[in-house]
């Protein structure tokens, strides 16, 4: 796992407005995901909402809309766990791809955290619980807000 040499991206980020997309499958894996992404956002200061959508592959729309529509960046989150068909692969580059265009398109933070695994447990040491090793959420969260504060600066 990608701990070693992870950065601290803490920010104050008290005049943000955050959405957090969620997708709804797995939910013990997305409740720790948000979970970690919540903690972020409140230790920041950020004003955040929780948005769920039914599953990875809806979130970059969503996190269009949002972006759209008054919220300064948005952390997004998801599992998509290999299977025996070729699906993964499809869901897994059109959500990758999605996010990286809306974050492009509109010049606003796209927080990354869509687990892409092979199997549920590769997926629960991500997803920031008790015995994770990882809070994807939370690091998502982090890497949102640092942009989000990176720009407004770059702009002045």
């Amino acid at each position: 796992m990608a701990t070693h040499g992870a950065p601290q991206l803490q920010v104050d980020a008290s005049n943000y407005r955050v959405a957090i997309i969620a997708g709804s499958w797995h939910t013990t894996i997305m409740n720790g995901l948000i979970d970690g992404a919540t903690a972020t956002l409140e230790s920041s200061g950020a004003d955040h909402e929780l948005v769920t959508v039914a599953g990875s592959f809806e979130i970059p729309l969503a996190a269009q809309a949002a972006l759209h529509n008054g919220f300064d960046a948005v952390v997004c989150l998801g599992v998509i766990i290999r299977g025996d068909t070729p699906h993964f692969d499809f869901v897994a580059d059109a959500v990758t791809s999605g996010l990286t265009r809306v974050q492009l398109d509109t010049g606003k933070p796209v927080g990354f955290g869509i687990l892409t695994v092979d199997d549920d447990a590769q997926a629960l040491d991500r997803a920031g619980l008790a015995d994770s090793q990882e809070s994807k959420g939370q690091e998502a969260a982090e890497a949102a807000l640092h942009l989000a504060v990176t720009v407004a600066a770059l702009a002045e």
